[in-house]
């Protein structure tokens, strides 16, 4: 289980003052963000509940070429070109046109902040007055906001959405010791009447677990029927709430968006590392353009709003499949995987679903000469992307 790191004691001292832009949540969009303002003219403060690194809650898998394009291959523990899909009517084995690779979170964040520029501190984000952030240690000010915070989306002017009302699924795994070389998921209503269950593999360790979509059914109980019919101890308990439903990416204070706080989490899949990266560093752009003095912070709300909701038809294309999912019959979800492991199909399906977020807008590895218009704003590709 995470351990809390918000300091205690001697060490919990005042934080206050005021920063060019305050980046609150150290995980995927955070670093995001803060990665893409390195080498800015600016003071740029980074704040979280825990330490760096310090509190995973995913699976911790991604598209190869996006932990490459980011430099963060030395985290990469397994690669696999190949899912293997379970029904209670048959096994399917599409081959994916690239590769999904797991990874350690703690060694990528610490990777991905080494290509930052930023002060940290570790502080729990209770709520803003304006363009005041109000923690446990006093409150911090900075005319650029931005919540990375989570689906709790706690800098928003309006009150937390919760679940079960929120478009919020609900997933749970375990990380026992062991060895395999699938990438596995089995759609079985054993396990889950909406959703599924996986079974990650990262080098000597298995990440087993069991999502819904329906975050009223609670998936501790199969999540233990999964390990046990692998012959797996459950035990290294993780879990957490995974949004659904893509959201405002901004609001008037100014306050941006980006990571589950945006809902920046693809339904169907749940699949929102990736997702964070892209739309944190899109926004990463956008701020530096401000604090360069190249635009102003409302074309920035502007501008990335605009990005944000040119995704939107594409989020909700894959809501209406995450609905349609528990409504196949058990005995047709073979016939359907078994289309999607054709390599014309596969290749389709797989590329198209990259382009939502492709890893080329993450720009050249950090190893490569970064353009100097790297830092610039790109117009939404409302096509492309």
């Amino acid at each position: 289980m995470p351990v809390r790191k918000t300091k205690r004691g001697a060490e919990r001292t005042p934080l206050g003052g005021a920063t060019d832009v305050l980046i609150c949540g150290a995980s995927f969009a955070g670093l995001a963000v803060a990665r893409e303002l390195a080498s800015a003219d600016a003071r740029v403060m980074l704040i979280d509940r825990y330490e760096i690194g310090e509190r995973q809650t995913s699976a911790c898998a991604a598209p190869t070429a996006w932990l490459e394009r980011l430099g963060l291959s030395g985290s990469i523990r397994q690669s696999f070109d190949e899912l293997v899909v379970h029904t209670p009517h048959g096994t399917a084995r599409p081959k994916l046109p690239w590769t999904l690779s797991t990874f350690d979170y703690r060694e990528l964040c610490a990777l991905l902040a080494d290509q930052g520029e930023f002060e940290f501190e570790t502080a729990k984000v209770d709520g803003r007055s304006g363009t005041t952030v109000h923690t446990d240690r006093g409150d911090l000010e900075s005319p650029l906001l931005v919540d990375a915070l989570g689906w709790r989306r706690v800098l928003a002017g309006d009150a937390v959405h919760q679940p079960p009302e929120a478009p919020l699924s609900r997933g749970l795994e375990v990380h026992p010791d062991g060895k395999s070389p699938y990438l596995e998921i089995w759609i079985d209503r054993r396990y889950v009447p909406a959703g599924y269950g996986w079974s990650f593999p990262a080098g000597s360790e298995l990440r087993v677990g069991v999502g819904s979509f329906d975050p009223r059914f609670h998936v501790k109980d199969t999540t233990v029927q999964l390990a046990d019919d692998l012959d797996l101890p459950p035990v290294g308990y993780q879990g957490n709430w995974i949004p659904h439903r893509l959201r405002k990416a901004t609001e008037p204070g100014p306050v941006f968006f980006a990571g589950d706080s945006a809902g920046h989490c693809l339904p169907l899949t749940a699949e929102g590392i990736r997702t964070a990266f892209y739309f944190g560093i899109a926004l990463g752009r956008e701020l530096r353009a401000v604090v360069e003095g190249t635009q102003s912070r409302e074309s920035a709300l502007e501008r990335y709003d605009r990005f944000n909701e040119a995704h939107r038809w594409k989020f909700e294309t894959l809501l209406k499949g995450q609905r349609l999912l528990p409504r196949i019959h058990p005995r047709v979800l073979p016939v359907a995987f078994g289309a999607l492991s054709r390599k014309a199909v596969s290749d389709w399906a797989f590329e198209h679903y990259l382009r939502i977020a492709p890893p080329e807008f993450a720009g050249p590895p950090p190893t490569a000469p970064r353009p100097a218009a790297l830092g610039g704003v790109p117009e939404p590709a409302v096509g492309s992307a």
